[in-house]
Order: C-alpha cells, then structure tokens, then sequence
C-alpha cells in the first residue's frame, strides 16, 4: 500500500471515528456533583445518608393508600407484588436487622413504576406507617434523620452484620 493510500485510509478511519463519537452515549464524559447525587442514595444503619425530612405513620397511610397499595394491598396485606409486612416468611419484624433499610428500599425503589419518585417526606411517611402497621413504633412517633435509626427491629440480633452496633 502506498503512502497515500495509507493516508486516506486513516483519515476516512478518523473522519469516520468522530461520527461514530457524535452518535455515542457520552461515555467518558466526566460526571458532575449533581449526576452523582441522583445515584448517592445509600443509608446506612447509623443513619448516614439519611434526607432532611420527616413523617408519620398517618400521613405515610395516606401515601400508601395513593402509591404503593395498588402493587402491595390493603395495610400491606399482600397484593400483585409480596410485601415486606405481610410475606408469611419474610416480615419487616424478622426480616429487615435495620429500619433504615426500609427507607433506602422505598427510596430507591418504589413505586416500581416511578422509583426514586417519592419525595423524603413521602419516604419517610411510608416507613413509618410500615413500622407502625408491624407494632414497631407507635401510631404517633415521627421518622426522620434522628429517629428512625434509632428504632430497634425486632430482629437486629439474628443478622450478621458488617456494621457494629454503637452503644
């Protein structure tokens, strides 16, 4: 092959290449603080991670009864999908070591038509009425940053967990 035929070769190969580049998905584009935010979404047991925000048991009902009793039933009593209250093996009481978790879960997932559409408030009213239809908190308590990771599952003590209990 000639010079100049190796020439036009690599030009077409990059003329080519930097169409083929317009076309792509950005890969390789740096990602910026508020990207990033949309997927920073973890909670941990200690509450780290946890949204300004708060909600009851009562208004959490309500959000329910608009968003999540369609897939879940009636007081999470079972419906097109298993619930965690209402699963014969697998409970919110026995199944779930922390009730953060029921917050991070809500959050990132639900309504599986909409996930991460709830507002914190609405995750925060929704885990509470959760709590409060399994008799984990009281039909008065309010859920928020400060104490829904202290409510104590019923449970705590039969995981393993990575996470050592602070005392």
């Amino acid at each position: 092959m000639s010079m100049r035929s190796s020439l036009l070769v690599v030009a077409a190969a990059l003329v080519s290449a930097s169409g083929a580049a317009a076309e792509t998905p950005n890969l390789g584009q740096s990602i910026t603080e508020a990207d990033l935010a949309l997927w920073d979404l973890s909670v941990g047991p200690d509450g780290v991670g946890l949204p300004q925000g708060s909600g009851t048991p009562a208004q959490g009902k309500t959000v329910y009864e608009q968003k999540c009793e369609l897939c879940h039933g009636k007081e999470a009593s079972g419906g097109k999908n298993a619930t965690l209250v209402s699963t014969k093996d697998r409970t919110v009481t026995n199944y779930v070591p922390h009730a953060t978790t029921i917050f991070d879960f809500t959050r990132r997932a639900m309504p599986w038509q909409q996930p991460k559409s709830l507002t914190a408030d609405e995750t925060y009213a929704v885990t509470a009425y959760l709590l409060a239809l399994a008799k984990i908190i009281g039909e008065n308590d309010v859920m928020n940053a400060e104490t829904l990771p202290k409510v104590r599952m019923p449970n705590r003590d039969g995981f393993v967990s990575k996470y050592p209990e602070k005392h």
